[in-house]
């Protein structure tokens, strides 16, 4: 059995790791921090003008018809780069359900768009309850001859402020309804929420009486329902290959310091305590790595096996990378909270991740679920 990426596989890899080194600097990312706006249009167009918007979409709707290992190499040199924007969401979730539920018009009309580089999506899912399951979706959806009437409230959704449409679940008499919302919208409200992960934008989205037109509906019942277990499915998975590759970052960056930093006449590399820490930085970010790719593995050749593997790395991932970080910290001493220094970055977004997609214990509860169903 190959275990390694193959050497396709490693060239993409490297590809990936040159162009982000290139366009995606610290110093751009640390630009976009202290400037409070996490989203870069020169990023976004380099990217979708080498097919990285399409990667994971069929060639028939105009994508690269990349696999979900590849999309990993992607994420995980995306986190290694600390990538701010909106690839994470409009690509992975948006796109995902508009290519699993869409019509014929749909595709045209949004997942074309996305593909191009022309849009870019949010996805509102969370409410008030922070429970990641489509069980727990109250957003309310009166049905009527014209479409949908939206009323309510969705919490952290990523990138609305900026979204060219958002996707959004929501509840009726007859069960979970997914539809895309134009910006334009009446009765459409965004509102900037706190973010501990200065790379990301948090939004509140509320809804009062916004009608949503028949022809914007993508899926109901039990459709929407699936439609939006396996877009989030794919979501988790490249968040997670973006932790491992935030992981990789801080354990590099700690190694050299360690190498670098004297206290007592020599490095501090050369203490026990630091070379635990650093230890114990590879194995997480190995293990990690494993669980993820072999996520990716299953979703792409046993696919009723990939909420189990998903949940696997993620509930590992969302411990790990927290971890990893704590010890980056660590290492770094008290120079690693200064502004100055980048890890602190990567610290940040190690919690936010956590919590996105859902946190270590809901993974857990939902492995203990799917085992025993």
């Amino acid at each position: 059995m190959e275990f390694d990426l193959s050497e396709t596989q490693q060239l993409f890899k490297r590809s990936a790791r040159e162009l982000f080194s290139q366009e995606c600097p610290p110093n751009l990312v640390r630009e976009m921090i202290e400037g409070g706006q996490p989203y870069s249009e020169k990023l976004w167009n380099k990217l979708a003008e080498q097919g990285w918007t399409g990667l994971i979409f069929s060639e028939e709707d105009g994508g690269q018809g990349l696999g979900m290992v590849e999309m990993a190499v992607a994420f995980e040199e995306m986190g290694y780069s600390l990538v701010p924007g909106a690839f994470l969401w409009t690509v992975t979730v948006a796109g995902s359900l508009i290519a699993r539920t869409g019509n014929a018009d749909q595709r045209k009309k949004y997942l074309h768009a996305i593909i191009e580089g022309r849009a870019k999506a949010a996805v509102a899912v969370l409410e008030e309850s922070g429970d990641w399951s489509p069980d727990s979706i109250s957003l309310s959806a009166a049905e009527s001859g014209e479409g949908l009437k939206l009323q309510g409230r969705k919490l952290f959704v990523n990138d609305a402020g900026i979204a060219d449409f958002i996707i959004v679940s929501a509840i009726t008499g007859n069960g979970p309804i997914i539809a895309v919302v134009e910006r334009n919208a009446p009765g459409l409200n965004i509102r900037p929420m706190p973010s501990l992960d200065g790379t990301r934008g948090l939004f509140e989205v509320t809804f009062e009486d916004t009608v949503v037109p028949a022809g914007n509906i993508l899926a109901r019942g039990r459709e929407a329902r699936q439609a939006l277990e396996h877009a989030l499915d794919v979501g988790t998975l490249a968040l997670c290959a973006e932790m491992v590759g935030g992981m990789q970052w801080i354990m590099d960056a700690s190694v050299e310091y360690a190498k670098t930093r004297k206290q007592f006449g020599k490095p501090i590399g050369q203490f026990q305590a630091v070379q635990h820490h650093c230890a114990d930085m590879l194995l997480q970010t190995e293990s990690t790595r494993s669980a993820v790719y072999y996520a990716a593995w299953v979703m792409e050749s046993e696919p009723g096996q990939a909420p189990l593997a998903v949940s696997i790395a993620k509930a590992y991932a969302s411990d790990s990378f927290r971890d990893v970080g704590n010890r980056g910290i660590q290492v770094h001493g008290g120079l690693g909270f200064t502004w100055d220094e980048n890890v602190h970055f990567y610290y940040k977004r190690a919690k936010a991740a956590e919590l996105m997609f859902g946190d270590a214990a809901f993974h857990r509860e939902r492995i203990a679920s799917l085992l025993i169903d």
